[in-house]
């Protein structure tokens, strides 16, 4: 990374390592020495896919069920006109609903399951289908039905979920407009309280300001809810009150309303099984009982009350408690790349090409080392984003179905660590699904461009992921805030423009004495327990090394964009020209943080288990996925002193050496993904040979 902007100091330099340390033995990339004597495990394939599944097997197994039921989903979405597919994905959505599956967020007394964890492994199953149904299963239950429950209070609960969660009625959730995206907090949209009629008038003040890009809304949705400003008295007296939302019909019976105006989106590079629409609104009325008022409330009489005094907190709360969508496309991405690896993984054990070691057969795909190289190490990683995801998903359930009550700083901060963790894991897990997508189509080869072998609609379907839900590279900023300040209360926009008002508001010394990388050198010194040569001669499968060596590379980053903050602000820098010049090295910090909490994820996860075969396999995947997040950062520790090339070059060979046992076990390692077979199709790929 660039640093030419704002040099370094001299302090957050570490003391490079000499390269004349003793040279660890060069041994042949074709047999590597740790080979002998190694027994291969036997991988028990339901009793992986059950530590996979985890409490939730039960309901993944339904979603399961119904993916293989409506099956035929995935070829009605090549075969049939935009029009006809999208009904008939709200005709599977309705149907879905109906087994219970997509409402087990939702309070019991209105239908649903009450089981916030359990809607989202049912969510993430689904991921294993047809891609359509997933994103408007997200924007009916997730976002619409997510808004109402979270925003809204008795009221609202009672009108609208009993039907939401049955598909009787459907919705949309129209926050984005067309000239503001991420920067929610500057929604153009109004919404007026007219005292005299006790409604709010709800207005489109220009184009920039139209709802865009909104699920369900061009052709099914009836209800809107709508985000919008919120403004009460009259004339100089009129005072804003920041986004708030409203819901809004939008249809009754297939008909558009008056004062709302709708455009369909158009076609799309996928998805387009979801009608997504733009929406305009021209002095529409909604009873004052239309805002959802969990977290501030109109009165009568036009008095506006809540119980967040400070407008930012108050606005970062409202969309804190929709979380869950970040969180549940994160996983869905990852259960995409599952899809991927399942089938290009079989399809390297059936296919041959060249006589590479017999010249009467030609060598199965994967029995080559680079093949190896191309698709074990995704395995691993999607195995370590996996338990990440678990992780996540188990603290929002946690958070979100809590006793309550407890102390509020504490459940403050369990919010904002919640939402960070959300945002980097959403971030790597749908970056995850768009790699190993494509490099799984390429290992297939010119056939993986067939539509029936699914590469192309889970390479057009996902793409958007990457969007979904905050941008990634905004996401990771929000990440980076929470690294560089404890203040996780103070949150700001979530733009450029924001994160150049955090940095001028710092306090002199708040940043480096907060996040304690004043003393960066003596902390990474702490880091590696056997003094500053400990991770030279550390063990390369040793997890503490391999954590350590992310937990250093996380540290050094963190307390190089501290500096450079400060002392730009301390030299009279403009904040944003500040921000801009480090923008870079934010988003590198927060990945390293969220690099580092998927190994430990991982890593926790298999310490857990009891010895035995299953346990050595996922240590296997584990070592894989460490040592090839290291190597392919390798410049950057080798530029920072903590990786010799003599090292680098022995990380390679062990990763070698590490494919080479992963690869007699490959298979049972994508079956106990559990995809369904139906979801695979690719009747040629998986047969080859057979």
């Amino acid at each position: 990374m660039a640093t030419d902007q704002v040099p370094p100091i001299a302090d957050e330099m570490p003391t490079p390592l000499p390269e004349t340390a003793t040279p660890e033995r060069v041994e042949d990339d074709a047999v590597h020495a740790d080979d002998r004597g190694y027994r291969q495990p036997d991988v028990d394939v339901d009793a992986l896919r059950v530590l996979l599944d985890g409490r939730y097997r039960e309901v993944r197994d339904l979603v399961r069920a119904n993916l293989a039921e409506h099956a035929q989903v995935l070829l009605d979405e090549e075969q049939m006109s935009t029009a006809e597919f999208r009904e008939r994905v709200k005709d599977v959505v309705v149907m879905m609903a109906g087994t219970g599956q997509t409402g087990m967020g939702f309070p019991e007394e209105y239908g649903g399951g009450g089981d916030i964890g359990a809607s989202i492994a049912a969510f993430e199953t689904l991921a294993y289908g047809d891609l359509s149904v997933l994103v408007k299963v997200g924007v009916q239950f997730g976002l619409f039905g997510g808004a109402i429950l979270q925003l809204g209070t008795k009221t609202h609960h009672d009108a609208h979920l009993a039907d939401l969660v049955t598909g009787r009625t459907m919705g949309c959730f129209a926050m984005t407009e067309t000239g503001h995206g991420s920067n929610v907090q500057a929604l153009g949209t109004v919404a007026t309280y007219d005292v005299e009629a006790q409604e709010f008038v709800i207005t489109t003040p220009d184009d920039a300001s139209r709802k865009d890009y909104i699920g369900n809304a061009a052709a099914h949705a009836e209800l809107a809810v709508v985000f919008a400003q919120l403004e009460v008295g009259r004339g100089e007296e009129v005072e804003r009150h920041g986004v708030h939302a409203f819901v809004v019909p939008i249809r009754d019976d297939g008909r558009v309303l008056d004062g709302v105006r709708i455009e369909d989106c158009g076609p799309k590079m996928g998805l387009n099984g979801v009608d997504n629409g733009r929406l305009w609104f021209d002095g529409v009325r909604v009873p004052r009982t239309a805002l959802l008022n969990q977290f501030a409330e109109v009165t009568p009489e036009g008095r506006y009350l809540s119980p967040i005094d400070n407008p930012n907190k108050r606005f970062f709360t409202m969309l804190g408690t929709l979380v869950q969508g970040r969180v549940c496309v994160g996983g869905a991405g990852i259960n995409a790349a599952k899809v991927a690896l399942t089938i290009a993984t079989r399809y390297a054990v059936r296919r041959r090409q060249f006589e590479a070691v017999s010249p009467d057969e030609e060598q199965v795909l994967l029995d080559y080392g680079m093949h190896q190289r191309r698709l074990l190490p995704l395995i691993a990683r999607t195995y370590a984003l996996h338990f990440a995801q678990e992780v996540v998903a188990g603290q929002l359930h946690e958070v979100f179905s809590g006793p309550g009550g407890g102390d509020e700083d504490s459940d403050e901060h369990g919010r904002r660590m919640l939402e960070s963790r959300a945002a980097g894991t959403k971030a790597l897990g749908t970056w995850h699904a768009t790699r190993t997508i494509q490099e799984c189509r390429e290992a297939c080869g010119g056939a993986g461009y067939l539509s029936e072998n699914r590469f192309a609609a889970l390479k057009a379907d996902t793409d958007v992921f990457t969007s979904f839900e905050g941008d990634n590279h905004v996401l990771l900023q929000l990440v980076a805030k929470g690294l560089l300040t404890d203040y996780a209360g103070e949150f700001e926009d979530m733009d450029q423009l924001g994160m150049a008002r955090f940095v001028a508001g710092l306090a002199v010394e708040t940043v480096v004495e907060r996040t304690a990388v004043h003393k960066l050198v003596q902390s990474v010194r702490d880091l590696l327990p056997g003094g500053d040569t400990w991770d030279q001669e550390a063990g390369l499968l040793d997890p503490n090394y391999q954590l350590a060596m992310l937990r250093f590379r996380e540290e050094h980053m963190i307390g190089g964009v501290a500096r450079r903050l400060k002392r730009g602000i301390d030299q009279g820098m403009n904040p944003g020209a500040v921000f801009s010049r480090v923008q870079d090295h934010v988003i590198a910090a927060a990945r390293a943080h969220t690099e580092r909490l998927v190994l430990e994820a991982f890593i926790a996860k298999t310490a857990a288990l009891p010895d035995g075969d299953l346990k050595v396999a996922l240590n296997l995947l584990c070592d894989l996925h460490a040592l090839t997040t290291i190597e392919a950062d390798r410049a950057w520790f080798m530029e920072h002193g903590r990786l010799s090339s003599t090292r680098s070059k022995a990380i390679s060979r062990e990763v070698n050496a590490l494919c080479r046992k992963v690869r007699p076990l490959a298979v049972d390692l994508v079956d106990a993904f559990g995809v369904p077979e139906e979801m695979l199709r690719s009747p040629e790929l998986l047969a080859w040979g057979e």
